[in-house]
């Protein structure tokens, strides 16, 4: 069995709670469409530090669309880093070696990764 580490950011427009549910579960369902694999293993969040009104992982969680354990970090507090951004990394395994693993950039996070980003959105 083979292991994929699958990245994907995106950033919210207000530090709200409906925001920040709303982007969480885009990102993650964006992830889960544009990926072939077997199994789900786990799913890393980060969000900076002024992302504080609800939890990512709540959001993901409450949507169905993920059955994983989840852990939510914080960035570090870079000088010049992208605001109001929620980072993901979904841990990933298969046995075939038809996997796809495509890392998911959208909306202001596309500026992180030009050569990843999703530009429909």
């Amino acid at each position: 069995m083979k292991i994929y580490a699958i990245r994907g950011a995106t950033t919210v427009d207000g530090d709200t709670e409906k925001d920040i549910a709303e982007r969480s579960v885009e990102l993650i369902k964006r992830i889960l469409e544009t990926n072939r694999f077997e199994q789900a293993i786990s799913l890393t969040i980060s969000t900076t530090k002024d992302v504080t009104a609800s939890y990512p992982a709540k959001a993901v969680r409450e949507s169905g669309a993920i059955d994983v354990p989840l852990f939510s970090c914080a960035e570090p507090d870079i000088k010049g880093a992208l605001p109001l951004c929620i980072r993901m990394m979904l841990t990933v395994a298969s046995d075939s070696d038809d996997v796809s693993a495509r890392h998911v950039y959208l909306r202001g996070a596309k500026m992180l990764r030009k050569d990843l980003a999703d530009e429909s959105v």
